[in-house]
């Protein structure tokens, strides 16, 4: 390797080993591993093993990786999904592996999509997912495309050695770490004159393109959520028992009849029961039980503060009433997070769609001619079965706006399904014949046009009009 590209390697890893804390937390609050001590506060040793962690963060981050599925691609032109890139979508195992790139770019507010070559298949080409924990990427503020990348990894465990890789706009350098220093162990020149590498990133902004993670406007509340649960833990063990007292008592009352003393448990639920005579008068009382519904009052507040931040709708947060919400208005609720869905697909699409031009150079396609590519996200919105059947049933009934391909992607199906009830369509004579029969009808109701005449009034359309006479 020449100089240029060493420094490029170690300015890399130091921007990556700078962002490895800011990881590191992000991890721990969507695991919820967070701990109260990591805050600063100072908390009674006693007190830490009653912590409990509210792991909202990873609530809200699932809400939104579960309404982000792909269902395809297509083409300026074309009305049906390109099997050329779903074919390479299923060979690569995207349908599993895009659900992890989604939720990293949630996590960390980046993730990255590798295009390579493919050995086995020169005609399909190998798309990765990678950490933002091991794999970083440099973006030229001008054409937003990635100059530069490095990803981290060990070859050898058992030696306990450091590999990178390092992708460039017409080759690919393998090295690994000898005596401190980094030696080309392969190098792949691919002369792509594009970087194979991709960032997905989420809420970037034009002044930071690295991308934020999803998490962070409800870090401090999930703090504040663990602290209030952890001084409801204590109250629970000092103060939500009732607490009793005996005025006038001496030791031999907590003595059995050997003079040896009773164990506190027995004392305290049994002995003082039953107090012997003696000369002195002795006083037994109780302190009334502390009200805990502070807590959770507050805790419910902290939840309605995520859910205003958030988007998520009241119940997802356990906030619920005695009167349980209609449909309508379940739905209603969660029209902010379908909508912050629909703008992460649209931002996710143009990775995946830049992968895929990426990988049309690869295999010696024309990547220009997939300039106005489309990726087709499936609805993030949750109507019902019957709701979207009685949709799609009133557009493609009468006088269809809907063909059958487009009216069975409306409701949901896959584009495997939709090529299946296809073929089925096509090989079954009763269904075509009732298809074609559809059809007739359909085209026969277009016959006889309403005219208007120059005056407004409807022109006589039959005989039998009373309008003609």
């Amino acid at each position: 390797m020449n100089q240029a590209e060493l420094d490029i390697i170690d300015r890399l890893q130091v921007e990556l080993a700078t962002r490895e804390p800011y990881t590191q937390v992000e991890t721990a609050y969507y695991e919820g591993e967070q701990r109260l001590q990591s805050m600063g506060l100072a908390i009674p040793p006693e007190m830490r093993n009653l912590s409990v962690i509210v792991n909202w963060p990873a609530m809200f981050v699932d809400s939104v990786e579960h309404r982000m599925d792909i269902e395809g691609f297509r083409l300026a032109g074309q009305w049906r999904a390109d099997e050329q890139l779903w074919d390479w979508w299923q060979y690569n195992d995207l349908d599993e592996e895009s659900s992890l790139a989604h939720l990293e770019a949630l996590i960390h507010g980046r993730a990255y999509l590798c295009v390579g070559y493919n050995e086995e298949d020169p005609e399909v080409p190998l798309i990765t997912v990678e950490s933002p924990q091991s794999m970083i990427a440099l973006t030229d503020p001008r054409t937003r495309r990635v100059t530069a990348a490095l990803r981290l990894y060990e070859p050898d465990p058992s030696r306990a050695v450091q590999g990178c890789v390092l992708y460039l706009p017409d080759v690919t350098i393998y090295a690994e770490q000898a005596d401190g220093r980094w030696v080309e162990t392969d190098r792949h020149a691919h002369n792509l004159d594009v970087v194979p590498v991709v960032a997905l990133t989420n809420r970037a902004r034009v002044s930071d393109r690295q991308g934020r993670t999803e998490m962070r406007r409800i870090m401090g509340l999930t703090d504040a959520a663990c602290r209030s649960l952890m001084n409801l833990q204590g109250a629970q063990e000092l103060m939500a028992t009732p607490q009793r007292y005996i005025l006038g008592a001496d030791e031999t009352l907590f003595q059995d009849e050997h003079g040896r003393p009773v164990p506190t448990w027995q004392a305290y639920l049994a002995h003082i029961l039953a107090i012997p005579e003696s000369g002195t008068e002795v006083k037994v009382g109780q302190f009334s039980a502390a009200d805990l519904r502070n807590f959770t009052d507050t805790l419910n507040a902290y939840a309605h503060h995520v859910s205003a931040l958030t988007g998520l709708p009241s119940h997802y947060l356990g906030l619920s009433t005695d009167n349980p919400a209609s449909a309508d208005a379940i739905r209603s609720s969660e029209a902010r997070l379908v909508k912050s869905v629909e703008r992460k697909n649209r931002a996710a699409g143009g990775a995946w769609e830049q992968a895929m031009r990426i990988g049309l150079r690869i295999t010696g396609g024309d990547p220009d001619a997939y300039r106005r590519l489309e990726t087709i996200w499936r609805d993030p919105a949750t109507p019902t079965v019957a709701e979207k059947a009685d949709a799609v049933q009133k557009l493609s009934g009468g006088q269809p706006l809907y063909d059958r391909e487009t009216a069975l992607e409306e409701l949901g199906f896959s584009p495997e399904r939709i090529r299946m009830v296809m073929q089925r369509v096509a090989d079954d004579p009763m269904l075509k014949l009732m298809a074609m029969e559809g059809g007739a009808a359909a085209d026969g109701a277009d016959d006889e046009p309403v005219q208007q005449q120059a005056g407004g009034d409807r022109a006589p359309t039959s005989p039998s009009d009373p309008q003609a006479a």
